[in-house]
C-alpha cells in the first residue's frame, strides 16, 4: 500500500513539473498561489562566507594565515575546461539547457526513491546544488525539494549560466574544511590547480560526490576508485580519448597536504590590530572617534570600525608586512630564554633604521595566540627612559645648549616635592653630559622646570602616546611619573625620532591587498620634523656616552654607533632600555604583569641583556 501511494504520487507530480517548467501556473491554480507565496521570500542575496587572511613577511614568504575554512576562489576562466567537464559531464549534462531544474532526471529519482522506498536518489541539477548550498538545507523531503525548484528557477532568472558554475565550482565542500576547487587544488596538492595535471584534477573532483566516503586523507583507495570512474565517464562521452583515460588513470598521485601557516604569533597579532588602525586613518573613523562630542558616539564609531575591520577580513586580504623572520626567531629565544624566574615577563619592538618599519616583535614569554602583547598593550611607567624625549631633548631645543653646558644637580624642591637622586647621593653643578651619564633627577627636574612643562610635553605631540593626558602634566613626569605610562612599541618608535631628527609612525603593514592583488590600505604618513640636527647629534652623543660610561656599561658596542638611555621605576618594579646602533632602534621593558620589585634582576643587568640581543644583527 504504501509503494502503491508513493508511485501515486510520483505520477500526480508529473504534471505539476511540466506546469512549472512551462510557466502555465493558472492551469494549476493551488501550485500558483504556493509558488508566488514562497516567491514572494526569495532573497537570493550573498551568503556569509570568511575567506582567509593570510601575512607576508618582507620577502614575499607566508608566515601566519587565519581562517576557519580554506577557500580560495577563482574566476571560471581560470578554471580548465577539463576541470569544469568533469563536473558538468558527471552531474549535469544538461546544464547550458535547463531552466534550473531537469524534469525527467527529478522523474527517475522519484522512480528510484519508489523502488529502494527511500529519499536516496536527488536528481538535483548544478543550480539545485547551488541553491542547497546558498540558500536551503540539505534536508531529503519533498516539500524543501518543491521550494528548491522554486528557488533554482529564480537564480537561473538572476545569473548567468557561467555565473552559476563558477559558484557551484568555487562553493563545493571538497572535506576537511575546504570549499572550491581552488582551494581543493592547494590544500591536497600544494599547488594551484592550473598546476595540477588532469590525474590531479579527477581526483579531487572526485571527492565533492561524498566528501566523507571520498575523503582522501582516510580512504585514498576509494577516492582513487571514484577517480577512475570519472575519467571513464569523460571517455563514453566523449570529452577525452580512451588512451587518455586509461594514462590519467596509471598516473601516481602523491598528496602534499598544505600546513596552516602559523608562525610568529607575537608579531602576527600586533599585524592584526595594526589593520584596524590603517582603515581607521584611512577611512575617517579615527578622526571620528577622536573628534566625538560624548562617550556614546565616541563608542559608536570604536563599533563602526570594528565592524568595517571585520568587513575587510572576511572578504579575504594578504598582508604584506616588514617582517625579519631571522631577527623575529632570534628575539624571541633570547628574550625567552633570558626571563627564567617565574612569571618574569618582557616585551620589546625592534624598528629598522632605513625604512622606520617595525621587523620585530616580542609579546612576552610563553605567548600563544591571542594573549596580552606586552610589546603594544602594556603600559608602563618609564622611569628615566622618558629623559631624552621629555627632558633633554626639549631642553637642546629651547636654546644655544649642549652637552658641555652646566647644570645644577643639587637637591630641589617645587612645593612638596622633593625629587631625589638614585642613590639619595646630592650633586652640586655638572654638566649635561654627566648628568644624562649618571640619570640625575634632581637636574633632570630643573630642566624640566626652565622648559616648561606644556613646552615639554608640547615636544611629545607628535609621537601620539595613546596614554599620556592633561593630568600627567606635573613635574614627577620629568622622571616618567605618569599615571599609566607608555607601551615598549611608543617608546621604541618615539626613539625613532633620534636616528635623523624626523618622524612618521612607525608601522608592520607595507600594503593590504585583496584576493587579484590590489591594493586596498597602505600607509601614507608623511614624516615630519621633531629634532633639529644639532639636538640629534647630541643626543646621539649623550645616549653613547651611557653606553660607554653610565648606566649602560654591559651594552655590548658592536657596531660604529651604540646608543641608549635606561630606566627603572620606585622600587624597582620596571627595568627599560631604549636606544639603537647603526641598524636598529629598540626598546625593552622587563617586570612582573603584577608589580613588584626586581631589583635582584636589575643588578644583574638582566635589561641590558635583553637590549644587547635586541640590537643583535642576525
Amino acid at each position: 500500500m504504501k509503494k502503491f501511494t508513493i508511485y501515486l504520487i510520483t505520477i500526480m507530480m508529473i504534471p505539476l513539473l511540466i506546469v512549472i517548467q512551462q510557466a502555465v501556473a493558472n492551469e494549476w491554480s493551488e501550485a500558483q498561489v504556493l509558488k508566488e507565496k514562497i516567491g514572494d521570500t526569495i532573497e537570493l542575496t550573498e551568503p556569509s562566507i570568511m575567506l582567509p587572511i593570510s601575512m607576508a613577511d618582507r620577502n614575499g614568504r607566508i608566515f601566519a594565515e587565519e581562517y576557519v575554512e580554506w577557500r580560495q576562489p577563482l574566476p571560471l576562466e581560470s578554471i580548465p575546461d577539463f576541470v569544469q567537464q568533469l563536473f558538468l559531464v558527471s552531474e549535469d549534462q544538461g546544464f547550458f539547457e535547463h531552466k534550473g531544474y531537469d524534469v525527467a532526471a527529478i522523474v527517475r529519482a522519484f522512480a528510484v526513491n519508489a523502488r529502494n522506498d527511500d529519499m536516496s536518489q536527488g536528481g538535483s541539477t548544478i543550480t539545485q546544488q547551488v541553491v542547497r548550498m546558498r540558500f536551503l538545507t540539505t534536508e531529503k523531503t519533498y516539500e524543501r525539494k518543491f521550494k528548491e525548484l522554486l528557488y533554482a528557477a529564480e537564480l537561473e532568472k538572476q545569473s548567468t549560466k557561467d555565473d552559476i558554475l563558477g559558484m557551484y565550482l568555487n562553493e563545493m565542500f571538497f572535506g576537511n574544511q575546504v570549499y572550491g576547487i581552488g582551494a581543493a587544488a592547494t590544500y591536497y596538492f600544494n599547488r594551484p590547480l592550473d598546476e595540477l595535471n588532469p590525474a590531479e584534477m579527477a581526483f579531487i573532483a572526485a571527492i565533492p560526490n561524498n566528501p566523507s566516503r571520498y575523503n582522501p586523507l582516510r580512504h585514498f583507495d576509494k577516492t582513487k576508485k571514484r577517480q577512475e570512474l570519472l575519467l571513464s565517464v569523460l571517455t563514453i562521452n566523449g570529452v577525452i580519448t580512451d588512451q587518455e583515460a586509461e594514462m590519467w588513470k596509471q598516473e601516481k598521485i602523491t598528496l602534499d597536504v598544505k600546513a596552516k601557516a602559523n608562525e610568529f604569533n607575537m608579531y602576527s597579532s600586533y599585524v592584526l590590530a595594526e589593520l584596524e588602525e590603517l582603515i581607521g586613518h584611512t577611512e575617517g573613523f579615527t578622526a571620528s572617534i577622536e573628534g566625538a562630542a560624548t562617550p556614546s558616539e565616541r563608542q559608536a564609531q570604536i563599533n563602526a570600525l570594528k565592524k568595517r575591520t571585520a568587513e575587510v577580513i572576511a572578504g579575504g586580504i594578504r598582508i604584506e608586512t616588514a617582517l625579519d623572520t631571522r631577527k623575529q626567531k632570534h628575539d624571541e629565544a633570547s628574550l625567552s630564554s633570558l626571563l627564567r624566574s617565574k612569571n618574569l615577563q618582557a616585551g620589546a619592538a625592534v624598528i629598522d633604521n632605513s625604512t622606520k618599519e617595525i621587523i620585530s616583535i616580542y609579546g612576552g614569554k610563553g605567548f600563544r595566540k591571542g594573549d596580552f602583547n606586552r610589546a603594544y598593550q602594556a603600559v608602563r611607567q618609564p622611569g628615566s627612559a622618558i629623559k631624552p624625549l621629555l627632558v633633554y631633548a626639549p631642553y637642546l631645543e629651547s636654546g644655544p645648549y649642549n652637552d658641555r653646558t652646566p647644570i645644577d644637580s643639587s637637591n630641589i624642591c617645587i612645593g612638596s616635592y622633593c625629587p631625589t637622586n638614585i642613590g639619595g647621593f646630592s650633586y652640586g653643578m655638572t654638566t649635561v653630559k654627566e648628568a644624562f651619564r649618571h640619570s640625575h633627577n634632581t637636574a633632570a627636574v630643573r630642566l624640566f622646570r626652565k622648559v616648561g612643562i606644556n613646552e615639554a610635553f608640547a615636544h611629545l605631540n607628535v609621537f601620539r602616546f595613546k596614554n599620556i593626558t592633561d593630568e600627567d602634566f606635573t613635574y614627577p613626569a620629568a622622571l616618567g611619573g605618569f599615571h599609566r605610562g607608555v607601551t615598549p612599541l611608543e617608546l621604541a618608535s618615539a626613539y625613532s625620532s633620534f636616528v635623523d631628527g624626523m618622524y612618521s609612525p612607525p608601522h608592520a603593514i607595507r600594503a593590504v591587498k585583496d584576493r587579484e592583488g590590489n591594493t586596498l590600505y597602505e600607509w601614507e604618513n608623511e614624516p615630519v620634523k621633531a629634532w633639529s640636527a644639532t639636538t640629534v647629534s647630541t643626543i646621539q652623543n649623550l645616549m653613547e656616552d651611557v653606553v660607554l660610561n653610565g648606566t649602560g656599561r654591559g651594552i655590548r658596542y658592536t657596531t660604529t654607533y651604540t646608543g641608549a638611555k635606561t630606566g627603572t621605576t620606585d622600587r624597582y618594579k620596571d627595568l627599560w632600555v631604549a636606544g639603537m646602533n647603526d641598524r636598529y632602534t629598540t626598546a625593552v621593558w622587563i617586570g612582573y604583569d603584577k608589580p613588584a620589585s626586581i631589583q635582584h634582576l636589575s643588578n644583574q643587568k638582566i635589561h641590558l641583556r635583553a637590549f644587547n640581543e635586541l640590537l643583535y644583527i642576525p
